[in-house]
């Protein structure tokens, strides 16, 4: 079911709205209602860990069920209109039904009440929805990158595929040329235009993204979900973003590895914290496989802040050195509450960020924090605003 709808201003929208029928103008606001309803429970969509462990590929949304306007009749025991009934002039007015009242239980009885529908849409779909005006924040073509060929519509000829015949562009070479000689034939072989197409050719925005997530003992059952959910819908917005996109998957607690997709969303871990091992991994990789020069290098890491105290320096040296190499680092942190002093990994991103280094963080105190951590990282305005400011 598709749920797009143009908006635009209230005149300019009412003004195209009233050219369809009735028929579709309701199935237009039966679309732009069911897009306000997964808008606004995109949060909790977001935040659900089934579609990362059974692999699931829709989710449900609770849609209010529409009804055309229409009168209806006032039901048995509501209150009167206004002007009617048995008070007089001082007498404190209250509640129709004081037993109905918000948070208690209502009386069983045949009152009519509200109905909800469950709706599936796919995870492509709610990727899009998450995903809009979003990118990838300082994405620059690199010069001797690999190029890209696209091919777009340029001008016009009197001969080409019958696939790529313009009628309107042909109709208006017929006019013109009856406008000339009235006695004319209406249509001529002379009269048709076809489309033409141009290769053109442009630097190739390749990227390539690590994520880092720290999987020591610290980090509880429902870090480690919290972190992975915000990993798994960055990663699918990527892919539906970009076509020339590499993802290196990163955990670490003493020791770093390097895991394939599936198993990075299957880790678990036990032990210390030792940030800087992580980190030389991520380096190491890129330094072997990615050129900074040739390709766009972003790295997002996701911790819950704590880190061996004899770690900050190799950390930040290393933290450092991806930065000055990367186009921009994000860092997640996965909090349980308010924390009365920075972590030592917050310290770490925001020695870097004054160091004047593209960077940015993000708590994450919950599932509701999912889909704003995403939009943090990847709002493209404020990207620049945004680097090395705590929220």
């Amino acid at each position: 079911m598709s749920a797009d709808s143009s908006k635009g201003e209230p005149d300019a929208l009412s003004g195209w709205y009233d050219l369809f029928s009735r028929g579709s103008r309701d199935w237009l606001r039966h679309n732009e209602k069911i897009r306000e309803a997964v808008r606004a429970h995109l949060p909790q969509i977001v935040s659900g860990g089934d579609i990362i462990s059974d692999g699931s590929r829709t989710v449900r949304v609770p849609v209010r069920m529409l009804e055309h306007y229409r009168f209806r009749l006032l039901n048995t025991g509501e209150g009167q209109g206004v002007g009617q009934g048995k008070a007089k002039p001082g007498d404190v007015l209250g509640q129709a039904n004081p037993q109905s009242g918000p948070g208690q239980k209502g009386a069983g009885g045949k009152d009519k009440g509200g109905i909800e529908l469950m709706l599936e849409f796919k995870v492509d779909d709610v990727i899009d929805w998450l995903w809009e005006e979003l990118k990838l924040p300082n994405l620059q073509p690199k010069s001797g990158a690999t190029e890209e060929s696209e091919w777009k519509r340029e001008g016009w000829d009197r001969r080409g595929a019958r696939s790529r015949l313009d009628r309107r562009r042909s109709l208006k070479e017929s006019v013109k040329r009856r406008a000339l000689d009235e006695d004319s034939p209406a249509f001529t072989d002379e009269d048709l235009r076809y489309r033409q197409l141009t290769r053109r050719r442009q630097p190739a925005l390749r990227a390539a993204v690590f994520f880092l997530l720290d999987v020591s003992g610290s980090m509880s059952d429902r870090d480690r979900q919290l972190a992975k959910t915000f990993f798994f819908w960055v990663a699918a917005g990527l892919r539906r973003e970009y076509k020339a996109l590499d993802i290196v998957f990163v955990a670490h607690t003493t020791e770093a590895w390097e895991f394939s997709e599936p198993d990075f969303f299957k880790v678990t871990g036990s032990g210390g914290t030792v940030a800087s091992v992580g980190l030389a991994k991520v380096r190491e990789i890129m330094e072997e496989r990615f050129d900074p020069s040739a390709c766009n290098v972003y790295l997002f890491y996701a911790s819950d802040g704590d880190n061996a105290s004899d770690d900050r320096a190799p950390a930040g040296a290393e933290l450092e050195r991806i930065a000055k190499a990367a186009r921009y680092s994000g860092y997640a942190e996965i909090t349980a509450g308010v924390r009365s002093a920075p972590s030592e990994t917050t310290l770490l991103f925001q020695a870097v960020a004054g160091a004047g280094l593209p960077c940015s963080q993000f708590s994450i105190a919950g599932p509701d924090d999912v889909a704003h951590a995403v939009r943090h990282f990847f709002t493209v305005e404020s990207a620049a605003d945004k680097a090395g400011a705590a929220p």
